[in-house]
């Protein structure tokens, strides 16, 4: 019987010298059962031994177990951690970071074997040393910087957390990536990736995703819906091809950075407001002509906007796309968001339910569909952001953010206030 776990064997005559225990934990494998040559011979219980074989020693410390036990120590024994006391030698073999379940039976094995119970009833091993794999601390980082190095034969290793492979001119993510389930830190950056696949949002557990310099054109809606709406904190998009970004982009509302420069981005999100912990945000050197009117929901720390074609605002010069009367479907639509009534693709159509989630709000609050009046404004974006990296090189925090309004009434007083702040 064999347990992988981390092991320290404390000697008890240690204190007494005054020194102590280092407190750390090895990775280790335990096993119990009899050396090879006592395998398949007779006997009772006597020649069973519980062997500790590391990645320094793998050849195994033994120790005799029948009548050899002062006391099991169990309390946190749900934990994967126990230690078992043994009186020649004095030493206390501690152990931890095991599996729970696999824990209590190989305990209650070395138990029964203290006790003496008959070798065909137990569950013993024979004691050989142990492999490097069985012994060595789980890989949880690997780094590629080169074509040369990415591994074509081989699996990646499945403990991995953290996996860069930049410069290794990969035109697509490899599949292999994808069976990583313990992947929090995927770095891609400097590849010639076009396209990524909506499997990425398998990766449970990851949270930073960087595809720095590659050749995407889009970000695909079907990985904002997936599990990384839960995980993704920080996502480094810069130096592509992108245009725009999905509607459902807003969904990954656990982003805590996020780096869109040196695209051809012609607008943000449009209900960006909604990343409410995002705290770092730059999109420099795109095509943006405006910032969407849902920005001014952000509260950053640091943005950067710098090298963008913003258009010069003009409240005077509105963008008229009022229906007077209102249509049935713009009325039913503003009373549904205004008056917050439940919908959904199982009450209304899909297209219904994509145009309610796009839905602009008028400065008085009311919600408008394709009934409103449009403008731009300048914004300070102190107001939003901490640290401003200057828009422009004349030394300006200025940029033109959209206004909308749902009726000539709410756009009238907005001109009166407008006027009056400007004599």
């Amino acid at each position: 019987m064999r347990l992988q776990c981390e092991v320290e064997v404390v000697s008890r005559l240690l204190p007494t010298c005054g020194l102590r225990g280092r407190g750390r934990g090895t990775r280790a494998l335990l096993s119990l059962g009899r050396p090879p040559g006592r395998a398949r011979g007779g006997g009772n219980s006597g020649g069973v031994y519980l062997m500790v074989c590391t990645a320094r020693d793998r050849v195994g410390a033994r120790y005799k177990v029948q009548e050899n036990i002062e006391r099991f120590f169990t309390r946190f024994v749900e934990e994967g951690k126990a230690t078992v006391r043994l009186r020649e030698p004095a030493v206390d073999v501690c152990l931890s970071k095991a599996n729970a379940s696999n824990l209590k039976n190989f305990l209650s094995a070395v138990r029964l074997a203290h006790q003496g119970t008959d070798i065909g009833a137990l569950p013993l091993s024979t004691l050989v040393p142990a492999k490097n794999s069985e012994v060595e601390k789980p890989k949880t980082k690997m780094i590629i910087t080169s074509r040369r190095d990415y591994p074509l034969t081989k699996n990646f290793p499945y403990s991995l957390e953290h996996l860069q492979a930049s410069y290794c001119k990969l035109a697509r993510i490899d599949m292999r990536v994808l069976c990583l389930k313990k992947l929090r830190k995927l770095d891609l950056s400097h590849n010639h990736i076009k396209q990524l696949p909506a499997t990425i949002g398998d990766l449970i557990c990851l949270q930073e995703l960087n595809l720095h310099d590659n050749h995407l054109e889009s970000f695909s809606g079907a990985l904002c819906n997936s599990t990384l709406q839960k995980s993704l904190q920080f996502l480094d998009l810069s130096q592509n091809k992108i245009k725009a970004l999905p509607i459902q982009f807003c969904q990954l509302r656990e982003l805590v950075n996020l780096k869109l420069d040196d695209n051809e981005l012609i607008r943000l999100p449009f209900k960006i407001g909604q990343l409410g912990h995002l705290r770092f945000l730059s999109a420099a050197r795109n095509k943006l002509p405006f910032l969407p009117s849902d920005f001014r929901k952000l509260c950053l720390e640091n943005l950067d906007l710098f090298g963008n074609p913003f258009e010069q605002p003009n409240p005077l010069v509105p963008n008229i796309q009022l229906k007077i009367p209102l249509t049935l479907l713009e009325c039913a639509a503003r009373a549904t968001i205004n008056y917050r009534i439940p919908y959904g693709c199982h009450l209304l159509p899909s297209h219904l339910c994509e145009d309610l989630e796009v839905a602009k709000t008028c400065q008085c609050g009311n919600a408008c569909l394709s009934s409103f009046i449009q403008i731009t404004v300048t914004m300070n974006l102190h107001h939003v952001a901490h640290t401003v990296v200057l828009v422009d090189n004349m030394g300006g925090t200025e940029a033109p953010i959209i206004c909308y309004f749902c009726s000539l009434d709410c756009y009238s007083q907005f001109l009166d206030r407008y006027l009056q702040s400007n004599g």
